[in-house]
């Protein structure tokens, strides 16, 4: 007993690897291994990336705004026309900076999330789910070893993104305290050009540190696909059927071409015999072809069973050993025999078709 028992846990255990159409449904339930950092590393490279080369046009856009604000509009009257047209401006400009910004931010966030998962789309984890709320569930959450690991890499990219913020800043200090005594214009290009470079360079710290968390989920979305023995055979029957089942239909598949040949036995004209082990049922007929066909063949209790059904129905059996074997091994039910036995059955008929005149 207690070995049954070790026996249906190890079969209970996940230790196989996810068949394909394991992977295929979790696929569709939208369950693929992804770093939602491979996502924020790509973007934030795009768009520093994007910042840097059309930073003076985004520049010139924003101060186009201020001084336009301040240089015109604060001279007109509070009008509803006015006021419409300054909305209407201020939308367009505004429409220059943040177009570019939000094209770049969609195509970098198509392009990482097709780099993990290739194209998919499914609405499944929008589905309502009471496990989703369960306060038992999330506890476990909270206490579980992806929980610290996610505590580890958030630390680390508070830490490493710091460094770098800090290091940057260090490095540009003598340059910063020189602000206030350049023009207005210098002092944005600079703090522009020093966000950049914080920015890159962070952009590139989070995209190391998200392949090691890519790797990571990687391995933890297989562990958790993972199949038991006896999830790999469930599926396999579902997939090919339940092997006793398809074993009985074969056997009445077997059984109905059997009463359908033993059908065909008594319509024959001989029955050729070994005259133990086998029988073929043999019927000439002018009309309907120039050779014979084989009605019915078999080996040792199919042979029996021929004999049996053609005794019963008055069939002539002829013994001629020879024969029979070679019309078993060379001929199929249903179709004319091969035209090298069309002289032995011929004279096997002629036997029959004398004996039959006599009787």
């Amino acid at each position: 007993m207690y070995l049954k028992l070790d026996l249906q846990y190890f079969a209970g255990e996940k230790t196989e690897k996810a068949t394909p159409k394991k992977r295929q449904d979790s696929r569709k339930k939208g369950q693929v291994a992804k770093s939602q950092d491979v996502n924020t590393a790509i973007l934030m490279l795009c768009m520093f990336a994007l910042f840097m080369v059309l930073g003076d046009f985004l520049k010139g856009v924003m101060t186009g705004m201020y001084e336009h604000a301040f240089q015109e509009y604060i001279h007109w009257d509070v009008t509803e026309k006015n006021v419409f047209q300054v909305f209407t401006e201020t939308t367009i400009e505004l429409s220059k900076v943040l177009a570019p910004i939000m094209g770049v931010a969609v195509i970098a966030g198509l392009a990482s999330n097709w780099l993990q998962v290739g194209f998919m789309f499914t609405t499944d984890p929008l589905k309502f789910k009471l496990s989703k709320i369960n306060p038992i569930q999330g506890a476990k959450k909270i206490f579980s070893a992806r929980a610290l690991v996610e505590l580890v890499k958030s630390l680390l990219k508070i830490t490493m993104i710091g460094t770098i913020t800090f290091a940057v800043i260090w490095l540009r200090k003598d340059d910063m305290m020189m602000m206030s005594q350049r023009p207005v214009e210098g002092a944005l290009a600079f703090f522009g050009q020093t966000t950049v470079i914080m920015g890159i360079a962070s952009a590139i710290a989070l995209l190391l540190i998200s392949v090691l968390d890519y790797s990571y989920q990687k391995y933890d979305f297989e562990k958790s696909i993972r199949m038991s023995k006896h999830d790999v055979k469930d599926e396999h029957k579902n997939i090919e059927g339940d092997p006793l089942i398809k074993s009985k239909i074969k056997e009445k598949q077997r059984q109905m071409a059997m009463q359908r040949m033993m059908s065909e036995v008594p319509e024959a004209d001989v029955v050729i015999t070994n005259p133990t082990h086998f029988a073929i049922a043999i019927k000439y007929d002018e009309e309907k072809g120039d050779a014979p066909i084989v009605l019915a063949k078999g080996v040792d209790f199919v042979a029996q069973k021929i004999k049996e059904v053609a005794k019963a129905n008055k069939v002539v059996m002829v013994e001629n050993r020879p024969l029979a074997r070679a019309l078993y091994d060379g001929s199929e039910i249903g179709e004319a025999i091969d035209e090298k036995f069309y002289k032995a059955v011929a004279e096997v008929l002629a036997y029959v078709y004398r004996i039959q005149k006599k009787v």
